[in-house]
């Protein structure tokens, strides 16, 4: 069904044995969990925010329907992040929520920190996407089990989405478990899925405004990082701006100039990692 999530998944048991987890669900496709999730109206993703004293057209009752609903979305989700959370720490499990605009360098970067040991402990990855398992094939091969959740139409992670990845992905005690999210500066932000860190990666390709054009997600992360400096001399990217910007928003955010291609700035990241 449109917009349900599905959490698509090989991994080792640490048993020797792999297992895929698959169903036919009669519509010519495999998937493993199809799990039905109600988006709540995809939490009123048009994004009016209608407040009392905005009528309906003829009408003199306001018009407060949507942010109800996205209301009592936010704090469902709150709710079982928490949950999340507590059984992270339980667990010893540090979790990472990896957010960037598409193409910003988010799998590229997991790829060669988890071939390069960067962190010092297994890593295991919840993929986000809204179709394909792309990613989740590209984390398998460079050495880490990952599992790939399909939003449909939605545009983010949820709480619930994670808590579903974690049971199929069974992380072992100590694990770091990264949250690579749909590619996306906006909604992203406004989710908790349990996660200790938000990471927020933004390219040179990108241009240099993207702190004050996307303020909440700058000011929820923990660590920016600012990926391709390999091709500053070749794009129009004042990284001095962006950084005075997204600090103007969130002063005691951790700044990180870096190429993942190069491996420019990959040591600052890996001391970042080691410290969680």
């Amino acid at each position: 069904m449109s917009g349900e999530p599905v959490v698509a998944h090989d991994h080792d048991h640490r048993d020797g044995h792999d297992h895929g987890h698959t169903h036919d669900h009669g519509d010519g496709h495999d998937h493993a969990h199809d799990h039905a999730h109600d988006h709540a109206h995809d939490h009123a993703h048009d994004h009016v925010h209608e407040v009392p004293g905005d009528a309906e057209p003829g009408s003199d009752e306001p018009r407060t329907h949507t942010v109800a609903i996205e209301t009592a979305v936010l704090a469902k989700n709150d709710e079982l992040a928490g949950v999340n959370r507590a059984w992270l720490a339980e667990h010893s499990i540090a979790a990472l929520n990896l957010m960037s605009s598409p193409g910003a360098g988010k799998t590229t970067l997991l790829e060669r920190t988890i071939r390069e040991d960067g962190p010092g402990r297994q890593i295991c990855v919840i993929e986000g996407d809204q179709e394909t398992v792309f990613d989740a094939e590209r984390i398998r091969a460079a050495g880490a089990r990952a599992v790939q959740i399909n939003t449909g139409s939605g545009c983010h992670l949820d709480a619930s989405m994670v808590r579903r990845g974690l049971d199929s992905l069974e992380p072992a005690d100590g694990d770091l478990v990264v949250l690579e999210n749909v590619g996306n500066l906006v909604c992203p932000a406004l989710f908790d899925l349990g996660e200790a860190k938000k990471v927020v990666i933004i390219s040179v390709t990108e241009g240099d405004d993207k702190p004050l054009k996307y303020p909440h997600m700058f000011a929820a992360a923990d660590l920016v990082v600012v990926n391709k400096t390999d091709l500053l001399p070749y794009v129009d990217f004042d990284v001095a701006r962006c950084e005075k910007d997204a600090r103007s928003l969130n002063p005691e955010v951790v700044w990180l100039p870096m190429s993942a291609k190069t491996g420019e700035g990959l040591d600052h990241w890996y001391r970042w990692l080691r410290a969680l």
